[in-house]
């Protein structure tokens, strides 16, 4: 059997730390320190070469259990929908009008930090209600 490994998320992105610092927002990640050697994360990206300044930005789980999510800045924007996006768990066992008070009081939130709503799916009869949102640069991610 082969062993489980660990995975990183990593984001294409215009503004690296913007869109890193939204997450983190969304997933209760925090930042993790700077390198060893720097005070803070934007003495390390001083130190840099000029067109490497503010290329990239991470954020990470504080309990160690969900994967490192990494942010690297990319020339071009986004054109398609996503093929994979993330599910945030925010209405777990909640059905019915519980659920979308659920899904509307974290969407409300959200909306508050730089996301926008897309559709919202009711309930049928194999699924729950989820609401589909985007990010601060357009990544798609539901609420469920």
């Amino acid at each position: 059997m082969a062993s489980v490994r660990e995975v990183q998320v990593t984001f294409d992105c215009a503004e690296p730390e913007r869109v890193a610092r939204f997450w983190c927002e969304v997933l209760g990640y925090v930042v993790p320190p700077p390198p060893p050697g720097f005070d803070s994360w934007a003495a390390f990206d001083r130190s840099l070469p000029a067109e490497r300044q503010g290329s990239a930005f991470a954020c990470v789980d504080p309990n160690g259990v969900g994967p490192r999510l990494f942010f690297q800045r990319v020339p071009e924007g986004k054109v398609v929908k996503n093929r994979v996006h993330l599910d945030v768990r925010v209405g777990s066992g909640l059905v019915g009008e519980e659920r979308l008070a659920a899904l509307e009081a974290e969407a409300a939130r959200l909306e508050k930090w730089g996301a926008t709503r897309g559709e919202l799916l009711l309930a049928d009869e194999f699924n729950e209600s989820c609401q589909n949102m985007f990010d601060v640069e357009g990544n798609e991610f539901c609420l469920d």
